[in-house]
């Protein structure tokens, strides 16, 4: 069966920085409490349950409210005092900052980001925070501004299927890595296929559905990419209207007739994603 087709590459960045951008002001005006993954301006329940409470309450809580992934990457990544981190997609900050913690005063941590709010939001989050070995970088995950063989471990939460070309973003996470890095990104899959009407929608590519790969897409990638030990760990299902609910006047009656259908053709999963770099 052909692709369905998608939204350009163009189009899908627009919209995805305006919903982030409106993300941060809410955080900055106070009206962010509570949500869903990658959801409108609201603590997301998938963050709340990835991470450890005592970790969340050291962080500033704008930091805490602007997070809106699926995991928890720098758990999954095992980080280790001097390494080099890169987060892709860094939001208001919360993985920098842990990641910054864990690698220590020999390490560091980068943030790349390419919503100015967003950006704002998390700087001022590391000087509230009182972290030096950190720093927030703008630009496009297609194209990190960052040399060859530069970090150890990139990670990501809930960011990779924001983007319209994939294996451009693959092929540059290869590039920065140092021979031996690891890749160790949470993301949402689908197991089975998403219908035409959810992958042609911007709706749903800034609500992290619309561009989910399938866990068998995203081994292919990675490999393409030439990266090695590859996984794709499932850790729970979703549905449509749990993930975009918020971004279409919360839900309705279409939106929940298209949840419907897309279950009998594919599952939605948030998922652990790793791989290596030879």
């Amino acid at each position: 069966m052909p692709e369905p087709s998608r939204p350009a590459l163009d189009e899908i960045r627009l919209v995805v920085r305006d919903r982030y951008g409106a993300a941060a002001r809410a955080v900055e005006t106070g009206a962010a409490t509570g949500g869903g993954c990658c959801g409108g301006v609201q603590v997301s329940p998938l963050v709340v349950t990835a991470y450890d409470p005592d970790t969340l309450r050291d962080l500033p809580q704008e930091a805490v409210l602007a997070a809106l992934g699926c995991g928890n990457p720098t758990a999954l990544a095992a980080l280790k005092p001097g390494e080099i981190v890169l987060d892709l997609g860094s939001g208001g900050g919360i993985d920098v900052l842990l990641s910054a913690r864990r690698v220590g005063p020999t390490g560091f941590a980068y943030g790349l980001d390419m919503t100015d709010e967003m950006l704002e939001l998390a700087e001022r989050n590391r000087q509230q925070a009182g972290i030096e070995n950190a720093r927030f970088l703008k630009g496009h995950i297609e194209e990190i501004p960052l040399p060859d063989a530069s970090v150890d471990v990139i990670i990501s939460n809930c960011v990779i299927n924001l983007s319209g070309d994939k294996d451009r973003v693959l092929r540059e996470a290869w590039r920065v890595l140092r021979p031996g890095g690891r890749f160790a990104v949470a993301d949402i899959v689908v197991r089975g296929r998403l219908l035409p009407p959810v992958r042609q929608s911007l709706s749903a590519w800034s609500a992290c559905v619309g561009g989910a790969l399938s866990q068998e897409e995203y081994r292919e990638k990675l490999a393409a990419a030439g990266f090695i030990d590859i996984s794709v760990e499932a850790t729970r299902e979703l549905t449509l209207d749990e993930l975009m609910g918020d971004c279409c006047g919360g839900g309705g009656a279409d939106l929940q007739a298209l949840t419907t259908l897309q279950a009998e053709h594919g599952t939605l999963i948030s998922a652990f994603i790793r791989a290596r770099k030879p």
